[in-house]
């Protein structure tokens, strides 16, 4: 019934109600947010100022950033000395790649330092959900796995923590998976029209065109993460082309464009092909703290793997046993879940949570490895997410303080398609089905929790 329901409504009515109630949904759960961390908009101000730095450190005036984390101060000699940089009183430079502030410019060339970034990226992010419902059609003929999957990423993963709180780190994670989604989809209606209409226009060699744009917007999306590029290995099992050598190709070609223009935004900048400032913040704010800093591993390192793997997969929620103090037996569940006032709250770990504890759905990709591994799809999606997985457990940091596991946003559009799948799958089984949907509501209420928490606590 739920079936004929969705298929008697057109797609795009359907994506387009997603992306309304999600941005009404973001908004609404966050509504005195107020840009503690906008650094993207000090980068888009300064490009319109006909510069790169951004002014910094400011205490006074419509907007101060002189508490500024993550930024790389060129009036500290011993910095600008150290790694090569122009010595500029009164200037620094963002380390972040720069899709975010592209995207806001038009907006900071209205209302400048008063542009809330974040309202700005909680609407772009209800517009990814819609735009995950537009990908996942593309998937499966399903719609009520489509729906779900879609209401999986839009309010039972962190996407949603990401998009409501919209500071600096969670912007980039909102603008890269816009990308993410637009090439995954342009790639799967390349195929499909090359299935149906047979190759279109390209290259020498059979190098498809629609590849090379699926590529392109890919490579875009890098401009935002760069772990994203973690995800390539996908386009060479889903796109036009006929073999992986021609998809994968394509999808290169048109991806090289974006990173050379990120090589060259670097080099111009700060006369360095890669960011320095990484290694320096690295120094700056984990040298401090032993647990997590080892002076002989680079910021990016597989040594930091299995030292980050148990944040991604098995870190708890903060609670009386991790605090080795006993609960008192009186203590309401509800209120241990609830009300930071009990005794013996039960809150998310700013370090950290279990992707699995913070999304169950993603159990659902489990069937769909196992009953499709052979489809191209299943198993480009699967490389994408390993792949993605470990580069970001190889980085220094995890993404402290957040709600669940930050960097998981990086290949969540790729997981969604073997969630997806996955709810697929589950209708051949008996209890398949009722399990799967169990699943996805309970990555909800979590996801409701964790977004209740984050804004209680100020994160």
């Amino acid at each position: 019934m739920f079936e004929t329901l969705l298929g008697s409504i057109g797609p795009v009515w359907i994506g387009v109600a997603f992306a309304i109630v999600a941005i009404v949904v973001y908004i609404w759960s966050n509504p005195t947010r107020w840009g503690f961390y906008d650094h993207f908009v000090w980068q888009a101000q300064a490009w319109l100022d006909g510069r790169v730095a951004i002014d910094y450190p400011v205490a006074d005036g419509i907007r101060s950033n002189d508490y500024y984390q993550d930024v790389l101060d060129l009036g500290d000699r011993a910095v600008t000395s150290a790694l090569g940089l122009p010595h500029e009183p009164g200037r620094a430079l963002i380390p972040f790649p720069p899709l975010p502030a592209m995207l806001l410019v038009p907006f900071v060339a209205m209302w400048h330092l008063a542009t809330s970034g974040a309202l700005v990226f909680a609407v772009l992010g209800g517009i990814n959900v819609g735009l995950c419902w537009r990908m996942l059609t593309r998937v499966t003929e399903r719609r009520d796995a489509a729906f779900l999957g879609t209401v999986t990423y839009g309010f039972g993963t962190v996407a949603w923590y990401a998009a409501m709180l919209g500071t600096t780190w969670f912007q980039a994670h909102v603008a890269a998976s816009t990308f993410l989604f637009l090439a995954i989809a342009a790639a799967l209606d390349a195929e499909h029209h090359e299935d149906e209409e047979g190759p279109g226009r390209g290259l020498p060699g059979g190098i498809p065109l629609r590849g090379i744009w699926a590529g392109l917007l890919f490579g875009i999306a890098c401009l935002g993460r760069l772990t994203a590029a973690f995800n390539a290995p996908f386009f060479a099992f889903v796109g036009p082309g006929g073999t992986w050598l021609r998809r994968g190709t394509a999808a290169a070609i048109g991806c090289l464009v974006p990173l050379l223009f990120l090589a060259g935004y670097n080099l111009a900048s700060t006369g360095h092909l890669f960011h320095p400032a990484y290694d320096h913040i690295r120094e700056v704010e984990h040298k401090p703290m032993p647990e997590l800093y080892h002076e002989d591993w680079g910021t990016e390192d597989p040594r930091y793997i299995p030292v980050n793997a148990p944040i991604m997969l098995t870190w708890m929620p903060i609670n009386a046993l991790r605090d080795g103090t006993p609960c008192e037996p009186e203590v309401d569940l509800v209120a241990q879940l609830l009300d930071p006032r009990t005794p013996c709250p039960l809150r998310p770990d700013p370090m950290g949570m279990s992707i699995l504890l913070t999304t169950p759905a993603y159990l659902l990709v489990i069937p769909a490895l196992l009953l499709g591994w052979r489809r191209r799809i299943v198993a480009g999606a699967a490389v994408a997410v390993l792949a993605t997985s470990l580069a970001a457990l190889a980085h220094f940091s995890q993404g402290w303080v957040q709600f669940g596991y930050r960097f998981s946003n990086d290949f969540a559009p790729f997981a969604m398609i073997l969630v997806t799948l996955g709810l697929v799958e589950a209708r051949r089984f008996r209890f398949g089905w009722p399990i799967a949907v169990g699943l996805v509501i309970l990555s909800v209420l979590v996801n409701l929790w964790g977004v209740w928490w984050g804004v209680r606590l100020g994160w």
